[in-house]
Formats: C-alpha cells, sequence, structure tokens
C-alpha cells in the first residue's frame, strides 16, 4: 500500500533522512520508533508531503505522490494526526469535525463513524474544542482524520502527553481501527505498547533505518539498547 524509498529530507541545509526506506502493506500496522531527534516525525512529514523530499520516492496504492500536495494525499486515502493534539481550538468539537468532512466530500456517515470509535466525544460536541483536555483534543484530532475515510491512518506519538485512562482508551481505538482493515503507520515511544499493537516495526537512529522485524523482534535486546535513552 505504503512504499517508501530512498527517502531523503531536511531543513535547509540540515538533513535529517538519510536514504530511509520502509513499507506497509493493506491492513498492515507498522510502528516507527527511536529516541528523540531521529527524524521519526521528519520521516512522516516527508510522507504527507509537509516537508519535500529532496530524493528518493513515496507511492501510496500503485501512485507516485513524491511531489502531491498534503491535501491530494488525503484525497486518495492517507490520514494524517500530526504530533501535539492539532485542532481548531476557537471551533467546537462538532465543528471541528464538519470543517473536515465538508473539506473530503464524504457523506455524514464519516462523522457518525468517527463518533462510534471515540463516544467519549459526543456528549462534548458544543463545547470548544480549545477547552478540551489534552486527551480529549488527541481523541479529537484523530477522529478528524477518520472522517476523511483514509485506508492508511499516520498517527505521529498519540499517547504523547496524555493520561494513562485515554491513552487505554486511544490503544483500544487503533486495534479496533486495524481490525477493521485500516493500515496505520504509527510513531511510538512506549515499547510495551507498540509490541502489543505492531506487526512489524523499524528503528530510526541519525536519520537512518538501523532496525527492523516482526513484532516479536522487539523482545530482543538489540532493538531494547536502541531505544534506550
Amino acid at each position: 500500500m505504503l512504499s517508501v524509498d530512498d527517502l531523503e529530507a531536511g531543513y535547509g541545509r540540515a538533513r535529517v533522512l538519510f536514504g530511509v526506506g520502509l513499507a506497509v502493506e493493506p491492513g498492515q500496522l507498522v510502528c516507527v520508533m527511536g529516541r528523540n531527534g531521529v527524524g521519526k516525525t521528519t520521516l512522516l512529514n516527508t510522507i504527507m508531503g509537509v516537508i519535500p523530499a529532496t530524493g528518493g520516492t513515496v507511492t501510496f496504492e500503485g501512485h507516485d505522490v513524491t511531489k502531491m500536495k498534503p491535501h491530494e494525499r488525503v484525497k486518495l486515502g492517507m490520514g494524517y494526526v500530526p504530533q501535539g493534539h492539532e485542532t481548531f481550538p476557537q471551533l467546537s468539537v462538532l465543528g471541528n469535525l464538519l470543517v473536515t468532512l465538508e473539506a473530503s466530500g464524504n457523506p455524514q456517515s464519516a462523522l457518525d463513524e468517527a463518533l462510534d470509535v471515540f463516544p467519549r466525544l459526543k456528549p462534548l460536541l458544543k463545547r470548544r474544542a480549545g477547552f478540551l483536555s489534552g486527551g480529549q483534543q488527541q481523541q479529537l484530532a484523530i477522529a478528524r482524520a477518520l472522517v476523511t475515510k483514509p485506508k492508511l491512518l499516520i498517527l505521529d506519538e498519540p499517547t504523547e502527553g496524555i493520561q494513562p485512562s485515554i491513552i487505554i482508551e486511544i490503544e483500544e481505538a487503533i486495534e479496533t481501527l486495524h481490525a477493521s482493515g485500516i493500515a496505520v503507520l504509527l510513531v511510538e515511544q512506549y515499547l510495551d505498547l507498540a509490541m502489543r499493537l505492531a506487526d512489524r516495526y523499524l528503528i530510526l537512529d541519525g536519520g537512518h533505518v538501523v532496525h527492523a522485524g516482526t513484532a516479536a523482534d522487539l523482545q530482543g535486546e538489540e532493538a531494547r539498547k536502541l531505544l534506550a535513552v
């Protein structure tokens, strides 16, 4: 479904990614891991076109999307939830979802399906997003991506800074989406959570893929050393 080959990207003259490659098959959950500052967020931003690739290719369902704009990739079925619980703070929960629904052109049922994944949001539809807790904002950010009915959902550290009870709900939601057939590319720092969720994983270090394999391989000492702070 998603194929990333020899991807290079950076900021100005500073290169961050050096020939990164990965693949996500239909219905598969792939977890990207690594210490802080090794290029995980840059990788996701480049896959989504937020940052231009300076080398390599990104292919989605047979389409070369390397030079496409982010909204064009969304139209093809790529959904993205950036790091940081991003919402439109002055809009209500419902307003956040309706803006995305209108832009996607999907029917009302897409909004209803997204709220079914996060029922905690239903009684909060009239509340401004800026007054939600961090965990509620993260649920809204994911729900907003789901309104686009993605075939591939890309999540950048969805549990960062979230209270434990909401982490459990987000993990359960990701499991549900994965079981429904949506492919997921997930950046996650919690090793135990990654082991529970992932089919495959890769570890970045210094902008390079230094380790990759199945979730069972994450129990190996080599993988744990690469993730140690």
